[in-house]
């Protein structure tokens, strides 16, 4: 809002020239003054305020795709709008919490496999990580990722099983999860082995 100046106001609202030398006149004047730069920061505080809106508008379309229908300039522009993603990539990556892993697979437009534990189950992922047992957090992907399928998992000996509905506990690791990644470096072995192991200790 452009402010013209203050000769035509007391005209406008019938103030007399006496009236205009009275004390409160400058008092007036003062106010009216400071009415006018408070107009301008209302502006700019809009006009930021509706840049921020729209940011974060487009951020919300973007994240509804899935990262196969995003062009490289929405996935830049994620990157660099999106601070509470950054705040997360800039962490190391063996500190990230399961709700960390969750926003970033969200924000770039991953399935979801974090939505796949249970509350319990993403304490004890959290629980991991703390502890730096990264083979062992290793394997809780593996069985969140597990869940993204629906319905029954044949494994290589014939027996079936649906990983939503199972429990993560140290037999069906062993038994049934690990028999569902079999790498050719004995790596996926060796993870599952891990978890398997923690889930003894707290189970005992």
């Amino acid at each position: 809002m452009d402010i013209q100046g203050f000769a035509g106001i007391p005209q406008a609202y019938g103030v007399s020239g006496a009236a205009r030398n009275k004390p409160g006149a400058a008092a007036g004047a003062a106010e009216a003054s400071s009415s006018g730069t408070q107009v301008s920061f209302s502006d700019r505080a809009r006009a930021l305020a509706s840049s921020d809106s729209a940011i974060a508008a487009r951020l919300e379309s973007i994240k509804a795709k899935p990262a196969v229908q995003r062009s490289s300039e929405e996935v830049a522009f994620v990157q660099a709008n999106d601070g509470q993603l950054a705040g997360i990539l800039a962490k190391d990556p063996q500190t990230r919490t399961a709700d960390n892993i969750s926003q970033v697979q969200q924000a770039g437009g991953f399935v979801n496999t974090m939505a796949k534990l249970s509350a319990d189950e993403k304490r004890l992922y959290d629980d991991l990580v703390a502890q730096g047992d990264s083979e062992a957090v290793r394997a809780m992907n593996l069985v969140a990722l597990s869940r993204t399928g629906t319905g029954e998992a044949t494994l290589p000996a014939g027996q079936r099983f649906d990983p939503g509905k199972t429990a993560i506990t140290a037999d069906n690791v062993r038994q049934l999860f690990s028999q569902m990644f079999v790498s050719g470096d004995g790596r996926d072995a060796k993870s599952f082995d891990a978890l398997a192991k923690v889930l003894d200790a707290t189970a005992s």
